[in-house]
């Protein structure tokens, strides 16, 4: 309950609802792609060798810089607050059913249409398997972190916000593995089982294991100690995703020049994907009678997705020179100013909403 309450209150408190880093997430993302290119082009040398830092399939600096960036996020996490759960069975069935039923099988259609048909012609044909992996992987994993910015700045219910992420980060410690599975294989792309399994224990059973016990470690000092850790820790969980991008985009980078257009293009269906499962949680909350302040999280975290599982994921799986790993980079460089987008329409309609609801 102490946790709860914590979360919900550091969200009330919260001046500019977003955070100046994660504001301006797209630039950074923008920067990492220059940064990036221009060391694969002046030190390929250093790195070559960087690439071949490998233990098991897993590059050792990508694998530190994934858990510094994921277990800050995990931190705010309260699986206590799973008994809140059962007070809004309408907003989270309409959260669940999205995430889970729809979202991941949306996006692998799109991917189908686009990436295997409608611009084929336009993408590198040895890398299009990879794409749509890529993408899949991007849908198959509900938004942790950033919900609860976007929750907060559409004046989100806070406690259902922080029982529907603990929900869905509790089904995909066992529900991510068959879906990814199921979805790769019905795209005819040879599935890694061993790697797709190592993958969610290395990256979503063991930081959720640390995450927790440091939580509670912090908790025990006091609700003041805990915020103060998370204002401190924060900025690390960027910067690591920042630089794990530099790293990709070193790899990247000579396949990036040649092809810019690529990720344009890997956009496309990413787009579609927010706007369609956003539009059909927001109207499934509205038809059901949901209260706004509930239905604004529940859409928004269909439409939001967390990419850093995605690309820990996808460079484990087909490594950091992948089209996979390129994939899920473009839904980083997209997601804050797409879901601004969303949560400006989410506002914006609030009266349409209670009016109509």
């Amino acid at each position: 309950m102490a946790g709860s309450q914590t979360v919900a209150k550091a969200a009330r408190r919260a001046p500019g609802g977003i955070g100046f880093f994660e504001r301006y997430l797209s630039l950074w993302v923008a920067l990492c792609i220059v940064v990036g290119i221009a060391l694969g082009k002046l030190l390929p040398g250093a790195v070559h060798t960087v690439s071949m830092l490998e233990l098991a399939h897993v590059n050792i600096p990508v694998g530190i810089l994934i858990w510094v960036m994921i277990i800050p996020m995990l931190l705010r996490i309260d699986f206590a607050s799973l008994g809140k759960v059962r007070t809004q069975l309408r907003g989270i069935g309409v959260t669940l059913v999205i995430n889970w039923a729809v979202k991941p099988f949306t996006m692998a259609f799109l991917a189908w249409v686009f990436v295997r048909h409608a611009f084929a012609s336009l993408l590198p044909a040895d890398q299009l398997d990879s794409y749509v992996a890529g993408l899949i992987l991007l849908a198959a994993a509900p938004c942790t972190a950033m919900v609860f910015v976007w929750s907060q700045l559409t004046k989100g219910d806070p406690y259902f916000t922080l029982s529907q992420v603990a929900l869905n980060d509790l089904i995909m410690v066992f529900a991510f593995a068959p879906v990814v599975g199921l979805l790769l294989g019905i795209s005819n792309i040879a599935v890694p089982w061993d790697t797709l399994l190592t993958s969610v224990v290395l990256y979503i059973v063991v930081p959720v294991i640390i995450a927790q016990l440091v939580r509670r470690a912090l908790l025990r000092q006091g609700e003041a100690a805990f915020q103060r850790a998370l204002t401190k820790i924060g900025p690390f969980s960027i910067a690591a995703l920042l630089l794990t991008l530099v790293l990709l985009f070193a790899f990247q980078g000579e396949q990036i020049i040649a092809q810019p257009v690529v990720i344009l293009l890997l956009a496309v269906p990413i787009l579609i994907q927010v706007v369609v499962n956003a539009s059909l949680a927001y109207l499934a909350n509205r038809q059901l009678g949901v209260s706004h302040e509930v239905a604004a999280p529940s859409c928004l975290i269909g439409a939001s997705n967390f990419f850093e599982l995605a690309v820990a994921t996808a460079i484990s799986l087909f490594g950091l020179k992948s089209g996979a790993a390129l994939a899920t980079v473009v839904g980083v460089l997209i997601e804050v100013p797409v879901m601004l987008a969303v949560v400006k329409v989410v506002n914006s309609s609030r009266r349409w909403y209670q009016r109509e609801s």
